[in-house]
């Protein structure tokens, strides 16, 4: 069951979260990190279960989404996009713990939420007990700048890329929040072979005729309509800022020994894309204390479409490493 959304005053942020369970001092409590574009309701059918499991769990909807929305000193224009950084994504986490007077938890992320929990340990250590990648692998630093990596790759139209120009992703997206949403939510479409799908150029891809678009659609009715109300209160452009900060994340990160020492799980998903299980075969070389399992007959949106599995492996971990 979905509990009622809860608000805590963060520095610069008013944040909307959710939490089942009681801390528990013998045992870390569990934040979970959605990516994009998803709200803390990704995790609806993960949270209850790690609580009935023991854990304390909370699932916040992130800096520019949902029900949390902008940081209150967000000019609405290009000068905010510094806003939504890595030191400030990752300091939300340290202040969330700070407002519920946590002093470490277990960071499960996906998705984007999996690139922020990667950063934790250069950003915050000692507040971080043990850390779950869900289809998001550690990636260490790239020798060039992310987003011309990205341009050399898959052009201009690839989606990251066509993100960094202000103004235009966020109008496009907002325009018709249902259609954008249903073009993201979709399973059982695989692996796409040509242009605009293999580039990922997602701005086109809303050009082409829906009914061309490959899979089928992901989300119930009941449950669309609490994403499609949560973008319609937050808007699209929040998020998309999170992406105009890949340039300056790398330059940020250019001291950070790519190394992570701190209990680590990662759950890759047979069928993504975007994040294949390809992706975590070299992590071993960087993060110490790391055990890798794949979900077969998954696509991206693994906490929708194979939520049961995805329990079964974050309980037995979390289990193992931290219940005494």
């Amino acid at each position: 069951m979905w509990p009622e959304e809860k608000y805590i005053e963060l520095p610069d942020l008013t944040m909307a979260y959710w939490e089942a369970g009681t801390p528990n001092p013998s045992r870390p409590s569990i934040i979970l990190c959605h990516g994009f574009p998803e709200i803390a309701y990704s995790w609806r059918y993960i949270l209850p279960e790690i609580a009935a499991a023991g854990f304390h769990v909370i699932a916040p909807d992130q800096r520019g989404f949902g029900k949390t929305g902008r940081p209150h000193n967000d000019p609405q224009t290009a000068d905010g996009v510094t806003l939504y950084d890595m030191p400030h994504l990752c300091g939300d986490m340290a202040h969330l713990l700070d407002a519920l007077g946590l002093e470490k938890a277990v960071f499960a992320g996906h998705d984007w939420g999996g690139i922020m929990m990667w950063q934790l340990p250069f950003y915050y250590p000692e507040r971080i007990a043990g850390l779950i990648g869900v289809n998001t692998p550690f990636i260490p630093r790239l020798t060039l700048d992310p987003i011309d990596a990205f341009r050399a790759a898959l052009g201009d139209d690839m989606y990251i890329v066509a993100f960094q120009k202000y103004g235009i992703a966020e109008a496009k997206l907002d325009a018709d929040i249902a259609r954008a949403l249903r073009c993201f939510y979709r399973t059982g479409a695989g692996p796409q072979t040509e242009r605009p799908w293999s580039h990922f150029e997602l701005l086109n891809i809303l050009d082409l005729d829906e009914a061309t678009w490959p899979g089928t659609p992901l989300l119930s009715a009941a449950d669309f309509a609490v994403y499609e109300e949560a973008y319609t209160q937050s808007g699209f452009r929040g998020p998309i800022n999170w992406y105009r900060n890949f340039s300056r994340n790398w330059e940020l990160s250019a001291s950070f020994e790519q190394k992570v020492s701190m209990p680590s799980l990662m759950i890759s998903a047979e069928n993504d894309g975007f994040l294949p299980p390809s992706m975590a075969e070299g992590m071993g070389k960087y993060v110490d204390d790391l055990e890798k399992h794949i979900i077969p007959n998954c696509g991206h949106w693994t906490q929708n479409e194979k939520p049961a599995e995805l329990n079964a492996l974050m309980i037995d971990w979390l289990t193992r490493r931290f219940v005494m």
